[in-house]
């Protein structure tokens, strides 16, 4: 293989590994189906009398997640474990103090492997909602104002509607529909959807089913305010795209272009 091939093949694999970044960094990964393995890890976490940690409900309940507490904190019980069994081994083997941190590090790092993911998920969900919340109340607005109660709004925006907003409206349509009081239903709606704009768009709704208060011109304000931060957010995920971006290139890409500069100059190099 020449000096020449070799370049080339580096600068091959340096722009592809460059593109993957690019690409990699606008694409959204898809939330991961339990496996066998997490139920079997629940089951032997269990086992132990773990308590829940403050406020872990509600932090549940944001990710949209339908499962209970228990199982959580079941989950985190057995990463726990799991955490333990694994550092075993190296706690005996391990110089000085950093048998002590692995012994104690790692059950811990088990345990909160859950409320990261649970805090990762809420940060997209919220993101989400945001990023929907404009267009989701301007359908509500239209629906309202061509004659719609606000329950029959909320139901109608949900089954037409794609986004995760959405089917949270749709859902505490259902609810109330079922019998639930209606504060209870929006208390749970809101603790459900942990987005700037829904704290407004509960107020608004609990005036509404309190004193029948109009609806068509808070919603209007509401979309305008929530479409200005969605629009100040964009602008601010660009800014910081920006450099790491020119990063990219800088390291990847025109690394690449200077192999194959370099693979084409050599024959010609070497044959003069």
């Amino acid at each position: 293989m020449t000096l020449a091939t070799l370049l080339a093949t580096a600068a091959g694999v340096s722009a592809g590994a460059g593109a993957a970044d690019l690409l990699t960094a606008r694409r959204r990964r898809r939330p991961r189906r339990r496996g066998a393995a997490v139920r079997l890890v629940a089951r032997v976490g269990a086992a132990i009398n773990v308590r829940a940690s403050s406020g872990l409900a509600q932090r549940v309940a944001a990710a949209g997640l339908d499962r209970p507490v228990a199982e959580i904190v079941a989950l985190q019980g057995g990463l726990a474990l799991v955490g333990a069994f694994v550092a075993l081994p190296f706690v005996t083997s391990a110089p000085g103090r950093l048998g002590l941190v692995l012994a104690l590090g790692a059950p811990l790092a088990g345990y909160l492997a859950p409320e990261v993911g649970l805090r990762r998920r809420i940060r997209l969900r919220a993101e989400a909602i945001d990023a929907e919340l404009p267009d989701v109340l301007d359908l509500l607005r239209v629906a309202i104002g061509a004659g719609l109660s606000p329950r029959r709004a909320l139901t109608e925006v949900g089954r037409r509607h794609p986004g995760v907003l959405a089917r949270e409206l749709k859902r505490a349509a259902g609810r109330a529909a079922l019998g639930e009081p209606v504060q209870d239903t929006l208390s749970h709606f809101e603790t459900r959807c942990p987005a700037t704009g829904i704290p407004q768009l509960v107020a608004a709704l609990r005036r509404a089913e309190r004193h029948g208060a109009p609806l068509g011109p808070t919603l209007a304000a509401q979309a305008q305010e929530a479409r200005s931060r969605r629009a100040a957010h964009r602008s601010e995920q660009a800014a910081k795209a920006a450099p790491k971006i020119q990063l990219i290139v800088a390291l990847l890409l025109v690394p690449a272009v200077l192999l194959l500069m370099a693979a084409a100059l050599i024959p010609a190099l070497a044959a003069g």
